[in-house]
């Protein structure tokens, strides 16, 4: 029976349309696919349906299932329009952090890649002698990585601009979140902090020290206590302007840490989860009823989505990653390339690009791996039970099996190939994000 599933081009699909092409090469033509819709057959090779047939019966005799639970495990892999495997693959299950696929694909489509967010800082009187004889009013605009370095940089624009003190109080306004603390009190309070050398903390003093050497340290003394307010004052002057990291970088950021808070404010940013769930099916053609969120992060066993629709997602993020002249890999992590956060301890064949999941009993991992025989393959591998460091060794060797039967792609594709630029750690605490918009 063929099914109809989102994106994705391969070498069958392509030599059968009569385009010579070489399989690691497929996704390029990604440019010019007008419609993500294929039909999906049957791969006539057995090698992927034959090798999770058996990494299924491992799960058994391994007792981390038991042989009637296995329908709570979910798998999907297919090779552009070819089915490679399949079971439960169709079934909504908890997804965890898998969900950050949604997260990312309706961010992406919404914003842009180049898209920042703005942080407003303005004054509620004059500058006099150094002095700010009013608050320092912060209107957040939903940058959800204002860390540390961002605020020791806006606190040495604010001393550029000659002000030292601040007489009145901190008041915070709008979607304003710093060191991933969403509670916009506890993030003002860091700010404070943070905008006065001489309140550092360890965690402070730790980030500045391995900031660039001759970064100076800002002295902003605010005499008053943070204070929220619900909206900004219409007497009040705009001082600057700081702009966030493109949201590109945001993206593979949040994916390569799997970070909640993050995720959590890039889905308010769209319009929370029920905006993310349906825009992800839409764009993803695929049954709404396989995408079942709660958050944009993953918290919580209610976020459900099949294995295929998290493959139909991972495709559509190729497709418009390939708009903007990115690939996955400028927004998710790849082995081989990124270390960081959740690539870390795994084992898995080089070049692949992927998205873990965990909860307490749930372990995921989704991607796109690069092959000899079969091109890129897709796959979601959604596994439910209490031993996650175990299933966790059991996609590696999974993945690993796979790819040693498909042989080894002889280099990477340039669907798949990273921006340097891009796949480099943040440029974090830039001043030259900040605009200036007032002298004193």
């Amino acid at each position: 029976m063929v099914e109809l599933l989102g994106s994705g081009l391969a070498s069958l699909w392509l030599e059968m349309a009569g385009v010579q092409i070489k399989p690691f090469d497929a996704l390029d033509a990604l440019a010019w696919q007008s419609s993500p819709g294929l039909v999906l057959a049957p791969d006539p090779n057995p090698t992927g349906a034959t090798t999770v047939q058996q990494y299924l019966k491992e799960l058994i005799t391994s007792k981390l299932v038991v042989q009637n639970l296995t329908e709570s495990q979910g798998i999907w892999m297919q090779s552009g329009p070819m089915l490679m495997a399949n079971h439960q693959g169709t079934t909504p299950l908890p997804a965890a952090s898998l969900t950050k696929i949604a997260t990312s694909l309706v961010a992406l489509k919404t914003w842009g890649p180049n898209h920042q967010f703005e942080t407003l800082v303005s004054s509620t009187g004059p500058v006099v002698n150094g002095v700010l004889k009013g608050d320092l009013v912060i209107a957040g605009g939903g940058d959800p990585m204002f860390v540390w370095e961002e605020a020791i940089a806006l606190g040495n624009t604010l001393n550029k601009m000659g002000i030292k003190q601040v007489k009145g109080n901190l008041v915070i306004t709008g979607n304003f979140a710093m060191n991933f603390q969403r509670n916009p009190l506890m993030a003002g309070q860091f700010l404070k902090q943070a905008l006065n050398h001489q309140t550092w903390t360890r965690p402070a003093n730790y980030i500045y020290s391995i900031m660039p050497k001759g970064t100076p340290k800002p002295q902003v003394v605010i005499a008053g206590t943070v204070k929220l307010e619900a909206q900004s004052n219409s007497q009040q002057t705009l001082l600057l302007r700081h702009h966030s990291l493109p949201l590109q970088q945001l993206i593979k950021e949040m994916n390569v840490f799997s970070n909640n808070d993050m995720a959590e404010m890039l889905a308010e940013s769209v319009g929370g989860a029920i905006v993310v769930e349906s825009t992800a099916a839409n764009l993803a053609r695929v049954p709404q009823s396989e995408i079942q969120l709660i958050n944009g992060s993953g918290l919580g066993p209610e976020n459900r989505i099949s294995p295929r629709a998290v493959c139909a997602m991972f495709m559509t993020l190729q497709r418009e990653a390939v708009a903007h002249k990115l690939t996955l890999a400028d927004l998710f992590p790849m082995s081989g390339f990124d270390q960081r956060g959740t690539m870390h301890s795994r084992h898995i064949p080089t070049a692949t690009v992927i998205k873990t999941g965990t909860l307490r009993d749930v372990s995921a991992l989704a991607g796109v791996m690069p092959t000899r025989d079969r091109g890129l393959v897709w796959f979601a591998i959604i596994n439910r039970g209490t031993n996650v460091s175990a299933f966790r060794t059991g996609q590696d060797h999974l993945l690993q099996r796979l790819v040693k039967q498909l042989q080894v792609a002889p280099s990477i594709p340039a669907a798949l190939t990273p921006h340097s630029a891009i796949n480099s750690v943040p440029q974090l605490g830039a001043g030259d994000r900040n605009d200036i918009l007032f002298k004193s």
